[in-house]
């Protein structure tokens, strides 16, 4: 690949107590520690042992993996949403992609309902007020095991606040558990919460180690007794904390933030085992999305050999259907048009076409030519198998990855003026993506880079969540969308509340657009 340019110079023991997490979450009683809880497990029985830091910290990754995959919540937002897929026949998704957020079917109303994210955020309050008496009872608990567990229970805390904050704006602020009395509280300026997620973020990174059971200076020895292998993939790093400090900047339209997050992602991503990921591996059924690895920056895994899978909560309920599975018709599909004009990269081994229209690469979609063009890019059957008869899938969730936040990198240094610098960054990604031997020319007086970074983002992240917030940024920093700026200038980009959490909070208003 040459590049031409002018005028240059989880287990089940963790999912239960996720539940009881969320049950401590969402129930109400008065001085709980000063009684006997009602509760399954009460308080002074759960914070005793080295075990129960262990579940409480690993409850809360299990609370933030419910919270995105909840209603396949996570693609609906960040895929769905924008209108460029379409939806055969489900009502509730041609709700969504007309932008119709206030249409009464079951799953528009869920994903209305922040309350699994405050689940996540309690989970986080009442570990990080009950861990130090394990600290204080089991001896086993050292100092530094504590430290970490603090800081990724932050970290989690955090991201929950700016998951929230992209969907509904000002959102409630909650940093105590209250001792389970939970207060009408009113929205806090989406301002206010971003600040703290940011230095809330950098302070978990500051405890964070690069890397678990790796000898890492901030986490020697092995976390709970378990290698490595157990733990790249599943837990945040340090890494991890900048990759989401480089989101949490982009969208403050931070740049100079960004460029300085990213380039510490880039710097140091091989100390947390993490690398670039091949076109073939992206799209293999056993490759990048199967179950847990380094290269997974920042996700959730489905371990199918722990028996942790299932038919919904994964983005193949969506898009597959045959000849991949055997589902007639996909709930939603790229038009071939769409995909022809998205793709128009030569050579581009994630998909292109022949002289004759015929796919050369066809990595990302199937059956081109049929009524529904099928997006297989993701396609984790089972252990990572091919048959299409079973309908149960285990592919992780991924937020971030390293190529990822490359781009990131490109669209900072692109709005602060670095065109060279951002073309070498967006090279890092589509050179990985051509064959060998191709040649990417650009022309900085002519070529609109920061267009040409978006589009590859387009390409890229396909199905991962991100182009829904893409768009919100580029006609940020574009402004030349009349429809789309009246959107942002509006808050129409928001998801409405609840109806059901406004008639229980008397604090509580409706997005304005959505009034």
């Amino acid at each position: 690949m040459e590049i031409a340019t002018k005028n240059t110079s989880i287990t089940m023991k963790n999912i239960l107590y996720a539940f009881l997490l969320a049950v401590v979450a969402l129930t109400s009683c008065n001085k709980a520690l000063e009684t006997d809880s009602s509760r399954v497990v009460g308080e002074k029985n759960m914070w005793n042992t080295v075990e129960d830091a262990r579940a409480g910290i690993l409850g809360v990754y299990a609370l933030t993996r419910a919270a995105l995959s909840d209603n396949n919540s996570h693609w609906i937002y960040g895929d769905v949403r924008p209108g460029e897929f379409t939806s055969p026949k489900r009502q509730d998704l041609k709700a969504v992609i007309s932008n119709n957020l206030n249409a009464s079917y079951p799953v528009v109303e869920s994903l209305s309902d922040w309350t699994r994210f405050y689940a996540i955020v309690n989970g986080a309050n009442v570990f990080l007020e009950n861990i130090a008496h394990v600290k204080a009872t089991d001896k086993r608990y050292s100092d530094n095991n504590m430290t970490v567990d603090i800081a990724q229970a932050r970290f989690l805390r955090a991201f929950a606040y700016f998951y929230m904050v992209r969907i509904w704006g000002d959102v409630p602020f909650i940093i105590s558990s209250n001792e389970g009395v939970f207060e009408n509280k009113a929205r806090e300026k989406q301002a206010k919460v971003l600040a703290w997620v940011e230095s809330e973020v950098l302070r978990a990174a500051a405890d964070l180690p690069f890397i678990y059971s790796g000898n890492d200076i901030q986490q020697p020895g092995d976390y709970y007794n378990e290698g490595g292998g157990r733990w790249g993939g599943a837990l945040a790093t340090k890494v991890t904390a900048y990759a989401v400090l480089s989101h949490v900047a982009a969208w403050n339209a931070d740049y100079a933030s960004v460029a300085k997050y990213s380039k510490f992602v880039e710097d140091n991503y091989g100390r947390s085992g993490g690398g670039y990921t091949s076109t073939t591996d992206l799209s293999n059924s056993n490759g990048f999305f199967y179950n847990k690895n380094n290269r997974q920056m920042f996700g959730f895994n489905s371990d199918y050999g722990h028996i942790d899978g299932s038919s919904t909560g994964h983005i193949e309920e969506l898009t597959l259907a045959e000849p991949i599975i055997t589902k007639s018709v996909p709930d939603i599909y790229l038009p071939k048009d769409s995909i022809l004009k998205y793709f128009n990269l030569p050579k581009d081994e994630r998909f292109s076409i022949d002289t004759l229209g015929q796919s050369k690469f066809d990595r990302y979609f199937t059956n081109l030519n049929g009524k529904y063009p099928i997006f297989s890019k993701i396609k984790v059957i089972q252990g990572g198998g091919t048959d299409p008869n079973f309908r149960y899938f285990t592919s992780a969730l991924i937020f971030t990855r390293l190529e990822d936040i490359v781009l990131l990198r490109a669209e900072a240094l692109s709005v602060l003026g670095d065109q060279q610098g951002a073309i070498l960054e967006l090279v890092q990604v589509m050179g990985r993506r051509v064959t060998p031997g191709t040649t990417l020319s650009f022309n900085l007086s002519s070529d609109d880079i920061i267009k040409m970074i978006f589009e590859e983002r387009h390409r890229e992240l396909l199905g991962e969540g991100h182009r829904w917030y893409d768009l919100i940024r580029y006609n940020k920093i574009k402004q030349n969308d009349a429809k789309f700026m009246n959107l942002i200038n509006s808050g129409g980009i928001y998801w409405p509340i609840s109806r059901r959490l406004i008639s229980q909070n008397s604090l509580l208003t409706q997005n304005p657009y959505w009034r």
